[in-house]
């Protein structure tokens, strides 16, 4: 089993305080001083998941984070100085699934790692799902959409949402309870994240209508998966 866990900071200090205790949880530490050395090491070893520093040379978590969606969904927990809700929320939105403030306690950090690694667990036992709807598959294992029989790219959290409208429909959403599903209980930030996030779903997917479903928003309430014919 993949133990590997890519730590990328440019602080000496903070890769030792990391590894010492990703160690100690199990864990093995590959460690990278630079975006582009972590995009590199994520190539060759293909860790479980990685910790992300956001202020880096050559390049920034931010572009390294991108980078990283554009060919993997490894769990991405994000460290930085930076407080403000808009650097949080840009981390979160380009695909990020955590996001940690410097100072911070390693039993913090250790301590979301297992949340992000419980909702991998959670994700991967339900891997042999496919759900099918005209015109419509979503297979969660391989995280794939397949419309009108062609590939829809969707980020990790684009997908998750419509995995969990989909495999309820009718039944509706509100912000907090997919913000909970997909982000998870430690996420503070703006739920209106889900907003955004839905609104590229939609531009994504919005010729499915004629198959006879679609993403509906209640206002005031949520969201729901609406079929109208199966």
């Amino acid at each position: 089993m993949n133990k590997y866990i890519l730590i990328a900071d440019d602080s000496e200090g903070i890769l030792e305080i990391l590894s010492t205790y990703v160690t100690k949880e199990g864990f093995l530490p590959i460690i990278a001083h630079d975006g582009e050395e972590a995009i590199a090491k994520l190539g060759e070893y293909r860790p479980l998941l990685v910790l992300l520093d956001v202020l880096m040379p050559k390049k920034d978590g931010f572009a390294v984070c991108r980078e990283i969606r554009q060919s993997s969904n490894v769990p991405i927990i994000m460290i930085t100085a930076k407080g403000e809700d808009g650097d949080r929320i840009m981390g979160l939105d380009i695909g990020a699934d955590d996001y940690i403030v410097k100072p911070f306690s390693p039993a913090e950090v250790m301590a979301r790692i297992r949340a992000v690694l419980r909702r991998l667990d959670i994700s991967e036992g339900q891997s042999k799902d496919i759900i099918h709807y005209p015109g419509l598959e979503i297979n969660i294992s391989d995280y794939e959409v397949i419309i009108e029989g062609r590939p829809v790219s969707l980020t990790k959290k684009e997908l998750e949402i419509l995995w969990i409208l989909a495999s309820n429909p009718g039944k509706v959403f509100s912000r907090d309870n997919l913000l909970n599903s997909v982000w998870g209980y430690e996420y503070f930030g703006d739920a209106r994240t889900v907003d955004t996030h839905l609104k590229r779903l939609r531009s994504k997917i919005a010729s499915s209508q004629t198959f006879g479903w679609e993403i509906k928003t209640i206002w005031g309430v949520g969201y729901k998966f609406e079929v109208k014919h199966v």
